[in-house]
Formats: structure tokens, C-alpha cells, sequence
């Protein structure tokens, strides 16, 4: 009996605790991450708070100094690390461009914030011949770069059009870019008008519907205060988009993770521009 009531109260404890651990990870579900499914830009943008883009500056910009000095090995979002958080087909997508161009490499890295990605591969980039490496970002993000990061190799521009004014990059990066712009496709359509031969995609969300998908994604507190729409791309629709002048070298997984209304894995993928396209821009 003794030993019957004590079975009974160790189940009893055992579901209370599966309770508590199950109401803690709905909570962090619903406190960050991908939620919703919204009609159009405007709906999502409704539930949204924005955000506070000088902070989120100030935090970047207070981040990178310290990876620049070598304090730290590399940053993403704000936060630091003192390993390098490589995304291995990413970076090797970078060397097998630059392979293909007698060792150069000329990058435009739309979104790249201040140099994220940048500076995250710089020990395997010291290795080229030649590296130009351009950044298209928001006008507070251009002044800051051009002040305190532009070098020799590193470039701020407001507009890609400002950059092909000073030159002709090989490769185009959209590095957790497309997702979180209105008109996404209209970006993979502009990319017609610069001579690259290359495009590399990573850090960007896929589901296996029919349809791309519209939700708000909610950044951690700890991170900064934000929240801001976010597509999640049909593989199927994204790929028969892309492959009207695009040949998909290879896909690879990417390292981002979050809780979502739908499955979905970050992903990214190297890609070459169509044969006849390339011809076409050489004359």
C-alpha cells in the first residue's frame, strides 16, 4: 500500500515536471522566433514593433570594433564569440569563386551589415591575391563603415548602383537578406543588371509548402528589441523562380535555428549565372 502511494506520488511528480518544461518551451516559442501567417506586407508590418535601428547600430558598431582589434574572434547579430562560427559551404563558395578568377575575389554583400561576414572569414580571405570586398547597407551603416571599418579591401556603398560605379564584383551575398525584404523576388530579378557570374545564398528559411509563407519574427530581448516581418520561402516556388537564369551549383544546411509555425530549415545554396546571360554581359 506504503509503496503503492509512493509509486503513485513519483507519476504524479513526473507529470507535473513534463507540465512545467512543456510551459517553459511554449513560452520561449512564443517569446521569440518565426510566428503567424500573414495575408500581405502591410498586415505583418501591423504586428510588428519594428525596430530601434540606432541601438541595434550602436550594439554592431560597438561589437565589430572589438572583433576588428582581435578582442574577439567574430560576431553575428550583435552577439560575440571567441571562436570563429564558420558557415563551412559558405566560406568555401567564397574560394571556389576566387578559384575560378585566378585568385580574386570582388564581393557585393547586400545587408552585410558592417562587415559580418567579412571579418567572420578574414584569416582564409588573407590567402587570396586580390579581395574587394562591398557592402550595400542602410545610409547609418554606410557612415559608420566608411569611417571606422573602410580599408584598402572593405567598402560601404548606400546603393548598388554606387557600387558599380567604382567597380565590377564577381559574386553577389545574400546572407539572412531575402527573407526580410517586401518584394524578394524583385531583388533575385535586379541581380540581371550586374555583371556577377555568382550568386551565394545562406542563413535563409525554407518550408516544403506549396506556397511561400509570411510570419513576424521576434528577436530575443537579450539581443536587442525588435520584431520585424520575415518570409518563409516554398522551396518548391523559390527555386522555380531562381532557375529562369540561375543553375544551382549546390545546397547546404545553414546554422540558424528557430521556432517556427511550420517545419523549416535555414538554408543556402551557390549558384552561377546561366551561360547565355554571362555571354550576353561579355559581348
Amino acid at each position: 500500500m506504503v509503496c503503492s502511494k509512493f509509486i503513485m506520488r513519483v507519476q504524479n511528480l513526473t507529470l507535473i515536471s513534463h507540465f512545467i518544461l512543456r510551459a517553459r518551451s511554449l513560452f520561449r516559442r512564443h517569446r521569440y522566433g518565426l510566428i503567424g501567417n500573414y495575408t500581405d506586407w502591410i498586415q505583418a508590418k501591423a504586428h510588428s514593433d519594428g525596430y530601434a535601428a540606432e541601438i541595434i547600430l550602436q550594439k554592431t558598431t560597438a561589437a565589430l570594433r572589438r572583433v576588428k582589434i582581435g578582442e574577439f574572434a567574430c560576431e553575428r547579430d550583435t552577439v560575440l564569440f571567441h571562436k570563429v562560427q564558420y558557415s563551412w559551404p559558405l566560406l568555401a563558395g567564397l574560394m571556389w569563386v576566387a578559384a575560378r578568377n585566378t585568385g580574386r575575389l570582388n564581393v557585393l554583400d547586400v545587408g552585410g551589415s558592417l562587415g559580418s561576414t567579412y571579418f567572420q572569414n578574414r584569416t582564409f580571405l588573407d590567402g587570396l591575391d586580390f579581395v574587394r570586398w562591398n557592402i550595400v547597407e542602410q545610409l547609418g551603416h554606410v557612415k559608420v563603415g566608411q569611417r571606422e571599418f573602410q580599408d584598402k579591401r572593405l567598402h560601404f556603398y548606400e546603393t548598388i548602383a554606387a557600387c558599380l560605379e567604382q567597380t565590377s564584383p564577381d559574386l553577389v551575398l545574400l546572407c539572412s537578406v531575402l527573407q526580410y525584404l517586401e518584394h524578394p523576388y524583385n531583388m533575385i530579378d535586379s541581380l540581371l543588371n550586374i555583371p556577377c557570374r555568382f550568386l551565394i545564398i545562406d542563413r535563409t528559411p525554407f518550408w516544403d509548402g506549396a506556397a511561400d509563407r509570411l510570419s513576424v519574427q521576434k528577436v530575443p530581448a537579450e539581443i536587442y528589441p525588435a520584431s520585424y516581418p520575415s518570409w518563409i520561402f516554398s522551396t518548391q516556388q523559390f527555386h522555380s523562380h531562381l532557375a529562369l537564369n540561375w543553375d544551382v551549383v549546390t545546397e547546404f544546411d545553414s546554422q540558424d535555428r528557430l521556432p517556427a509555425p511550420v517545419p523549416l530549415t535555414y538554408r543556402g545554396l551557390i549558384a552561377t549565372r546561366r551561360q547565355s546571360l554571362n555571354q550576353a554581359f561579355c559581348g
